[in-house]
């Protein structure tokens, strides 16, 4: 037998048995699990994993019997409510938020679209006039409109009349009145004139009840064109959005409104849309037409302006009049640059460089814009005239400097000056940039001198130097170490370099005399972490591979029973894989004290680190018996009583109890075999021995826990898995045991 072999097989049964150990301490009951989700641990992409997860919708109940059905899917009653997936938002950052977070790029996007059109692309509804707003004075009244009268005083009456298609209302004892054409101030003067003339001594009012609608017609490059029926409140840009507005292929510029043949109004809509200057909106009148002509010449503007978009052209429109239509420059605009490009003759692009200082005052810069014309504006170039100071400052920062000019000690006045712990070395990294590549030169620098105005050491400093500060060597504060239980003054101590356990036991008062040293605990934090890491490498692949070994069973399954008992065996690999998911290491690590005269210079008396804690209990009279036995309890310890009689106490082995491997855990955290056969491996000699030429077992102590685990046979999926050995094993470090094997 290979040595190899003797090695894998030294693991075997106190990593079994640790394991059965850990499953009785935590209640862990690998014959019944809930149900639990098994999570992919494989490529999503890979047909394995797309088999795994089919796998894991069998095992969950979430499998749809049938394919998807109007884009539902059906979902078993069984099925465990799983979080809905959240797709984040795109977060969009403006240009000056991306400058301001060092984000900026120099690429230009040409991204654009014509500015004003997306304002009509409203519902048609959501630009329509008040109905219920006052009539003004100047309203023009037609057929169709309703006129309410109320008379009283020597008279009363009130009449609510409509005017008909002539133009006519009529009205008891005054008659027939035409009011067509007249605004309805000029209406409530010639009623009360009409009604002097029957009656004194009253008074009147008159106000508008319904209004008529009038037919309007929008013609030429609007979105819907035709015919349409509104209010007559409307006015032109009411109608505007009724249809859509003008399409991308018609004007803003110069909207017309035509009545009775002629051009009343010439309507520019960069006036509302930049200004919010409505007053040349005209309320529309019966068979007015509205008028869109195609649209005039456009330019497109990119870049660090206010509204990046391409804007028609109205007459002779320069490249500061494009600007301002953008709303002007952002604050990160790169004056030094601006970039165009034009098409000349209808034949070619042409690029054209210059800049935008003195725009206003130069004709030349400030040139004509042509249709078919993109302007660039850019991002300030961001110039960099800092240097990084560290280390033993009050404020460790990049700071600004004049290449050169800024005489090292400014800086460190800047930063808050030294810390206390500061030495008096300093180091300074320079690069600077040559023809064969970056050159490194380091500067060693003297503080005190520096600070002192020594030229030699104040030296100018140059872009992007690195200066170092340093602290005194080995500068550290204090470290903690705590030691708790049976000594005479517990708590936490400071320690120094290179102190020792038995320094901090003797500065604690030394031990009482209830001390019980065997049992002794001693924890670090970095065998902590060691412990974690190793043990959590070791969960995720054990749920690995008792994963692909589940798929693969459950794929080669024959009958909906075989099916049925694999998907119970995994749900138990499950619960039994998030059991082991919690633990938690401890940091322990196995040591032995003694009298501090035997423990100093011994190889237990260990140098400290930070966060170290030793706490050393009360002596314990009891032997714990726990496994595979009839009751399992703690007895009162005798120094005549075997093993086997503390087994005997508490009711003996059970039916699945596996004797062979049986093994006390010793109170020092360490692990011992107790069950032997005829011939042993003796690991620390790396050899087999006979029972009678082995060591001695050593007694049982106080506080000692026998442990009988369960034959490992009856968890059938736990035999199939690939080193399991190796992998309880390393569960094993946990408890951070030391495990003796002979």
């Amino acid at each position: 037998m290979s040595n190899n072999n003797y090695r894998h097989k030294q693991f075997i049964y106190p990593a079994i048995c640790l394991l059965v150990l850990f499953c009785m301490f935590t209640d862990v009951n690998i014959s019944y699990a809930k149900q639990i989700r098994i999570v992919p641990l494989l490529s999503d992409t890979s047909p394995l994993a797309n088999k795994q997860l089919m796998f894991q919708k069998q095992l969950q109940g979430s499998l749809p019997e049938t394919a998807r059905k109007n884009n539902k899917t059906e979902q078993s009653p069984i099925t465990a409510q799983t979080p809905a997936l959240v797709i984040p938002s795109k977060k969009t950052l403006s240009e000056f938020e991306k400058f301001m977070a060092g984000k900026t790029s120099t690429a230009i996007s040409t991204d654009i679209r014509q500015f004003g059109y997306d304002l009509f692309r409203q519902p048609a509804s959501s630009f329509s006039p008040d109905v219920n707003v006052p009539v003004g004075p100047g309203y023009v009244l037609g057929p169709g409109d309703e006129i309410r009268i109320s008379v009283w005083g020597k008279v009363e009456g009130m009449w609510n009349v409509v005017i008909d298609r002539d133009g006519n209302i009529s009205l008891p004892k005054v008659g027939v009145i035409g009011i067509t054409g007249l605004t309805f101030s000029k209406v409530k003067s010639l009623l009360h004139k009409e009604f002097s003339k029957y009656y004194t001594g009253f008074e009147m009012n008159v106000s508008m009840g319904a209004l008529k609608t009038v037919r309007v017609y929008l013609v030429g490059n609007t979105l819907r064109p035709g015919a349409y029926t509104i209010s007559s409140l409307s006015t032109l840009v009411n109608a505007l959005f009724e249809a859509g507005g003008p399409s991308k292929t018609g004007t803003l510029r110069d909207i017309q409104l035509k009545r009775n043949g002629e051009t009343v109004q010439h309507f520019d809509l960069y006036d509302f849309l930049l200004r919010g200057d409505k007053s040349k909106d005209m309320r529309l009148l019966p068979e007015d037409v509205i008028f869109i002509p195609p649209v005039g010449p456009l330019a497109g503007i990119a870049g660090n302006v206010r509204s990046p978009a391409i804007y028609e052209l109205n007459s002779e429109t320069r490249l500061l009049d494009l600007i301002n239509m953008a709303g002007g420059l952002t604050g990160v605009a790169f004056k030094g640059r601006v970039q165009w490009q034009r098409i000349e003759n209808h034949q070619y692009r042409t690029l054209f460089e210059g800049d935008l200082i003195n725009l206003e005052s130069d004709d030349e810069k400030n040139f004509v814009l042509k249709d078919g014309d993109l302007v660039k504006i850019f991002t300030v170039v961001e110039t960099k005239n800092t240097i990084t100071l560290s280390g033993a400052v009050a404020n460790q920062d990049d700071y600004g400097i004049a290449p050169g000019v800024t005489k090292l000690s400014d800086v460190i006045s800047k930063a808050g000056g030294l810390l206390y712990y500061a030495s008096e070395d300093a180091e300074l990294t320079r690069v600077k940039a040559t023809q064969s590549g970056p050159e490194t030169s380091y500067i060693r620098i003297n503080i005190s001198k520096a600070l002192s105005g020594d030229a030699e050491h104040n030296i100018p400093l140059e872009i992007n130097d690195y200066i170092l500060v340093k602290s005194i060597p080995e500068w550290t504060l204090y470290n903690k170490a705590t030691i708790n239980g049976e000594v005479k003054y517990p708590g936490i101590y400071t320690i120094r370099k290179g102190e020792k356990l038995s320094s901090l036991i003797e500065r604690a008062g030394g031990y009482t005399d209830n001390a019980y040293l065997r049992a002794a605990v001693f924890t670090r934090e970095d065998v902590r972490e060691m412990q974690q890491n190793s043990m959590d490498a070791m969960v995720e692949r054990l749920e690995r591979e008792l994963l692909i070994e589940g798929s693969a069973q459950l794929a080669t399954a024959l009958s909906t029973e075989e099916v049925q008992a694999k998907k119970v065996e995994l749900e138990q690999q499950q619960k039994f894989i998030g059991s082991l998911k919690n633990l938690k290491a401890t940091g322990r690590m196995s040591i032995r004290l003694a009298h501090l005269r035997l423990l100093k210079n011994s190889e237990y008396d260990i140098e400290l680190k930070e966060g170290d804690t030793l706490n050393i209990p009360t002596k314990k009279s009891v032997v714990n018996v726990v496994g595979s036995v009839m009751s399992r309890g703690s007895f009162i310890y005798s120094g005549k009583l075997t093993y086997k009689h503390y087994i005997e106490m508490a009711g003996g082995f059970t039916k699945y109890a596996d004797k062979k491997s049986v093994y006390v855990m010793k109170i020092d955290g360490t692990a011992i075999k107790l069950s032997k056969g005829l011939a042993s491996w003796n690991s620390p000699r790396s050899r087999w021995e006979l029972e009678g030429f082995g060591d001695n077992i050593t007694a049982l102590e106080a506080g000692d826990s026998i442990i009988i685990p369960e034959k490992l046979d009856r968890i059938a999926w736990l035999r199939e898995v690939k080193d399991i050995t190796q992998i309880l094993f390393q569960i094993a470090t946990t408890a951070g045991v030391m495990v003796l094997l002979f």
